[in-house]
């Protein structure tokens, strides 16, 4: 069996480092708001070469709480794409915005930037670009019609951790960027854990005041509504851990996706992943296209245990709960050839040049 993600390897790897982390935070009973947080709070807006970073409990809720800090409310327009997973769509929704889709590039499956300012109205507020599989969005195009338009610029970089767009770490390039630290991600908690990080004052302590309640520094005194979502401090101390290897790991991934691209490119029909030019892609997925047959192709490689995954079978503007958008078919053509195509193969760091030997091996059916 080659399974998809290998957490078992990954914490074997590191698993006196973790253990004695955990023990800490266990001995302490402090679990909450506290010293493991602050620390992994400084060192991870380090890493991302921003002023500020702001744990809370799961990247769904670092977008919710980074649009409210951003003032988008009722009725106010959100640009994404609809490939991507809902939680980019629904934090949208959940702080009362409109979705409104732009198509994807074909080969770096990130947001067209040719196509976003047909769609930018009065009642646009903001653009979400996704950072895709670890490629990062073309975020120099965006930034250019955000300052046009007076928008907002909210990274989801919940699939990007440590990504480069033209040497600059993504999450620091817009008004603020989102990470989820759910356990599969390069850099991954033991649960769920998220991130806003930004270099605007004004937005970090908006998200701080949102997170707990509404408060900052008095207990039981509360300046706003706000909302229960905390990074506790255990997953914090397993992340400040985890932080230290990202690097490694990253270039593991990198060196990983090269094998892979060496070795698939002789096979026809196969089309792989995309670096762009402006990008350091770190490869949370790899994922290759098959221009024919692709679910023949993955049902042969699940019979010799070989994990797969389709990110994503069924394009947000497609999906059940977005038929009140009054999307269909054919209105985003590439998004939706892609998901007829594409197929995730297993990548993970401690992946070896064997297990990928074989897994292309088997895709020679």
């Amino acid at each position: 069996m080659i399974p998809f993600v290998d957490l078992k390897a990954q914490y074997d790897s590191i698993k006196d480092e973790i253990d004695k982390a955990m023990q800490k935070v266990l001995s302490n009973t402090s679990f909450i708001m506290v010293e493991e947080l602050k620390k992994f709070e400084l060192e991870f807006a380090q890493f991302c070469n921003a002023k500020y970073a702001i744990g809370v409990a799961n990247g769904s809720d670092a977008l919710i709480l980074a649009l409210l800090a951003c003032g988008i409310g009722e009725g106010d327009e959100v640009i994404t794409v609809p490939h991507t997973f809902i939680a980019t769509t629904e934090a949208i929704s959940n702080v009362g915005g409109k979705v409104v889709f732009v198509d994807i590039d074909p080969k770096t499956y990130t947001i067209d930037v040719l196509k976003i300012e047909e769609k930018i109205t009065e009642k646009t507020k903001a653009i979400i670009p996704v950072h895709l599989y670890g490629q990062p969005a073309d975020m120099d195009p965006i930034i250019r019609l955000a300052k046009k338009y007076n928008l907002k610029i909210i990274e989801d970089a919940a699939q990007a951790h440590g990504a480069e767009y033209k040497s600059e770490k993504v999450g620091s390039i817009g008004d603020v960027g989102c990470f989820s630290f759910y356990p599969s991600k390069n850099l991954g908690a033991y649960g769920d854990a998220g991130m806003a990080v930004t270099n605007n004052e004004g937005i970090a302590e908006k998200i701080k005041l949102l997170r707990n309640h509404g408060r900052i520094t008095k207990k039981y005194e509360h300046d706003v509504e706000g909302y229960s979502s905390r990074l506790d401090n255990l997953q914090a101390a397993i992340l400040r851990v985890k932080l230290k290897h990202l690097n490694e790991w990253n270039e593991n991934r990198r060196e990983n996706a090269q094998k892979y691209n060496e070795l698939l490119n002789n096979i026809a029909g196969i089309i792989t992943p995309y670096e762009a030019e402006y990008a350091k892609h770190v490869y949370h997925l790899y994922v290759i296209r098959v221009v024919k047959e692709r679910d023949k192709l993955r049902e042969e490689l699940e019979s010799k245990n070989i994990a797969t995954g389709i990110h994503y079978p069924i394009p947000l503007h497609l999906q059940p709960a977005y038929i009140y958008l009054g999307y269909k078919e054919r209105d985003f053509p590439v998004t939706e050839k892609a998901s007829q195509e594409i197929l995730s193969l297993p990548m993970f760091a401690e992946l070896t040049n064997g297990q990928i030997e074989e897994i292309v091996r088997l895709s020679s059916y």
